[in-house]
């Protein structure tokens, strides 16, 4: 019966396969009047002289010609897939109105795009604004259709004259009042536009926001963009232009004016629409709110004021004021407004202000399941309570576990199922400023983002037959953004305590036999401090995203100098802390995501990422929490974590200690994604697709004659490299991502007795299946 099926729906499917292939015509159904659009080749550039620097304008001139044919390659304007699948299916099933035929041509069809729709008149126009206002005056761009292989299909030909790229010859500022004027040259170095410069229209309008911004720092609140023009002369001096910067004659009074700050009202409403009843006023500053006292102290609101009254209006303390506002993150809104005082110099302010719901929860669910026999689910949930005694802080609680259990009747020829678990909370107070003693009466900190985090946690991890080990801990940390593209964190104090609660005998047994794994998991305490800074270029909203983070923590290090300070060798080891040995190490940690955006429904996305961990002196066995590891959900798809490694070593299948010992002092490894839209407002989101490529592994810094092949070796540094590819869906409703991942196994770095670099045994034992909240980087 089930051959019988299959071979009824293989005949069906060469049907149809055939019935699309008689109709593969992709100018059937053409209407009389339009020609098929089948790309653009390479434009002919004439003129160009490569001195004039004007690659970027270029490509920003082809980027107004390109438009992708149907079936193009990956959005090419001339590389075409050679089977136009979507316009045969158009062609064939156009004329369907209902049943099956109207399903394939709304999945399937393409509709064609013509010469009309790309509309090459209008685009060559662009494209010349585009070169004159980047300072090739002289160019042009022409187009010829080409039909000459068939009468109903074309190419457009474009091509680009440049000539002379002009530049800046002299700039001079007019018509500016004698307090604007000493402005503009106390600012002359931060000036935009530059003599030699080449002249480009984008130029002209920073330099104009410039002076805007400029103006408004300085009291001028009235003042905008439209209020200055520009004035050029390219006939004094050939290939260049003489510019002046005019401000306008017919400027409406306000406009000339500078203002001061004078009242200061805040209107603070529920968060249920609780309009204010009472107020609080002290020097000119009024907080106006509903209840029996205002909902955010007095102090922590104030302090985000950067002005005081009686100061010159400036637009940059303004926008730091409302950003101070909203990182509070008590806020629905805050909304400014600027009222001046008749015949006076004199602005006041009313913010309105409401606020939002005091608590915000978020749950996150995980499920990994491998057919290694090793599945499980994993949940996270947070619990965050804002304004947290009215200090603008947020309380928060996370707590976390999973689970995991083997899939198999029999575990090591014995009938019972292994279990194992791990779960953790943490206590969070975060405070969107740094706490400091020494800054508490300075208000320049709340220019920048900046955070206070006090934690404390614990964390339990039960591997059956072998362990239970209990870490709690503490710390304090510290980041401060002083650009926006750069973050910095400080952790000063972590103190973190590991003991192994239970220990079996077949564990003991394990730990007599690799003495290294044994030290990694007794009882310590891990004091460190650790700096970390961030780069993130996404708020410029270019097209192309960086992403680059590099850690570097020091454990113990501190607590030796005071030892050593008491009196004791620094190099002394077996160094205590209340009552238990102490580790010491230096780790430091690298990752940088690169993502490549070929159109707006395809991207490419990239990570490599790396680490090192050196432990010495009181300890030289680095603490099993702090070693690296991979694979996993957010790591390499086709392994569970700590399934791999260090470096070429794996346990025999029935050695039973895989669960402990896959970690590493040495970690590397690569991803590579190609992300694309499958359907756009599925359901309320959209379905995206995703094919991946990882790559990586762990080894030790030290060799360890309980795990041959775990040290890090250049000579067999390709072969230790675990390889795993696969395919992913992803549901992305904007405010939430379910991800779900099919890892495939390529390579493994230890042996398997099977020959060549596919050294999988069968395929189901390289297969891992991942669900996920969010995208892997």
């Amino acid at each position: 019966m089930k051959m019988r099926k299959r071979r009824i729906n293989k005949l069906l499917l060469t049907g149809l396969l055939l019935f699309i292939i008689t109709g593969c015509s992709t100018t059937k159904h053409l209407p009389e009047d339009e020609l098929l659009y089948i790309g653009t080749p390479t434009p002919k550039i004439v003129g160009y002289n490569e001195a004039d620097n004007g690659e970027a304008t270029l490509e920003e001139v082809q980027g107004a010609l390109n438009v992708a044919p149907n079936n193009s390659f990956f959005g090419s304007p001339n590389l075409r897939i050679p089977f136009p699948l979507g316009l045969w299916v158009y062609n064939r099933f156009e004329r369907y109105e209902k049943g099956i035929g109207k399903w394939i041509f709304k999945k399937l069809a393409a509709d064609p795009i013509y010469v009309s729709t790309v509309n090459p008149d209008t685009r060559t126009k662009v494209a010349s604004n585009v070169l004159r206002e980047n300072g090739f005056f002289q160019g042009n761009v022409t187009v010829q259709v080409d039909t000459a292989k068939n009468p109903k299909k074309a190419k457009l030909n474009y091509t680009i004259y440049t000539g002379q790229r002009y530049k800046l010859d002299s700039v001079t500022y007019v018509g500016f009042s004698p307090k604007e004027d000493s402005l503009i040259h106390a600012t002359y170095s931060k000036r935009l536009l530059i003599k030699e410069d080449a002249f480009t229209v984008n130029k002209l309008d920073e330099e104009r926001n410039r002076l805007v911004e400029l103006f408004r720092n300085n009291g001028y609140y009235f003042y905008r963009p439209d209020f200055i023009t520009f004035m050029a002369d390219t006939l004094i001096r050939p290939g260049y232009v003489n510019l002046r910067v005019v401000q306008k004659h017919n400027i409406p009074e306000e406009g000339l004016r500078t203002y001061y700050i004078g009242k200061t009202s805040i209107n603070l409403v529920g968060h249920n629409g609780e309009q204010p009843n009472d107020s609080l006023n002290f020097h000119n500053f009024t907080i106006n709110y509903a209840g029996k006292k205002p909902g955010i102290r007095y102090g922590v609101l104030r302090r985000r004021f950067l002005y005081k009254s009686g100061e010159m209006y400036s637009q940059q303390r303004q926008n730091y004021t409302q950003q101070a506002l909203s990182r509070l993150g008590v806020f629905k809104y805050n909304d400014f407004n600027y009222t001046p005082r008749p015949g006076r110099d004199t602005l006041d302010i009313t913010v309105n202000a409401m606020f939002d719901l005091p608590y915000d929860s978020e749950l996150e669910l995980n499920v990994t399941t491998k057919s290694t026999k090793q599945t499980g689910p994993g949940a996270k949930f947070n619990l965050s309570k804002k304004n947290f005694k009215r200090m603008g802080a947020s309380l928060n609680l996370e707590l976390k576990g999973s689970y995991e259990w083997q899939t198999s009747s029999t575990v090591d020829g014995e009938s019972s199922v292994m279990n194992s678990y791990e779960l953790g909370a943490a206590l969070s107070l975060n405070f969107p400023r740094l706490v400091l003693p020494w800054i508490r009466n300075r208000v320049d900190p709340f220019r920048f983002p900046s955070e206070t985090n006090f934690k404390i946690y614990a964390e339990q991890v039960n591997r059956a037959r072998y362990f239970k080990m209990l870490s709690f801990g503490g710390t304090v940390s510290y980041s401060f953004q002083p650009k926006r593209s750069i973050k910095h964190t400080v952790t000063p104090i972590h103190l973190a305590f590991n003991t192994l609660q239970h220990r079996t005998a077949r564990f003991d047994s394990i730990a007599n036999a690799n003495p290294m794994l044994f030290h990694s998991l007794d009882d310590q305490f891990i004091p460190s401090l650790t700096y970390t800074v961030t780069y993130d270029n996404s708020y410029r909203k270019k097209k192309n995203r960086v992403w680059w983070e590099n850690s570097l923590t020091s454990a113990g290090n501190v607590t030796s100098v005071i030892y050593a300070a008491f009196g004791q060798k620094f190099s002394k080891k077996e160094k205590e802390l209340l009552g238990n040995p102490f580790a010491q190490f230096l780790k430091y940690s690298s990752e940088v995501r690169y993502t490549y955006h070929i159109s707006e429904k395809q991207q490419l996305a990239t990570r490599l990422m790396g680490g090192v961990i050196w432990a010495y002196g009181n300890k030289t066995i680095a603490p099993y929490s702090e070693q690296f590891y991979v694979g996993g959900a957010n790591s390499i798809r086709a392994f569970t974590v700590r399934s791999i490694g260090p470096g070429r070593f794996h346990p025999a299948n029935n050695s039973g200690y895989s669960y402990v010992d896959e970690t590493g002092d040495i970690k590397l490894e690569a991803n590579l994604e190609y992300r694309f839209r499958i359907f756009s407002n599925f359901m309320g989101g959209n379905l995206n697709g995703a094919a991946f490529l990882d790559a990586g592994n762990v080894w030790l810094m030290r060799k360890d004659e309980a795990r041959p092949g775990a040290e890090f070796n250049l000579r067999h540094f390709f072969d230790s490299i675990a390889l795993g590819t696969g395919v992913g869906i992803r549901y992305d409703l904007s405010f939430l991502i379910l991800r779900l991942d099919f890892g495939f196994a390529l390579h493994v770095p230890y042996d398997t007795e099977k020959s060549g670099y596919y050294n999988i045994p069968k395929f189901k034992d390289g297969m891992g299946i991942h669900f996920a909240i969010g995208y892997p980087f």
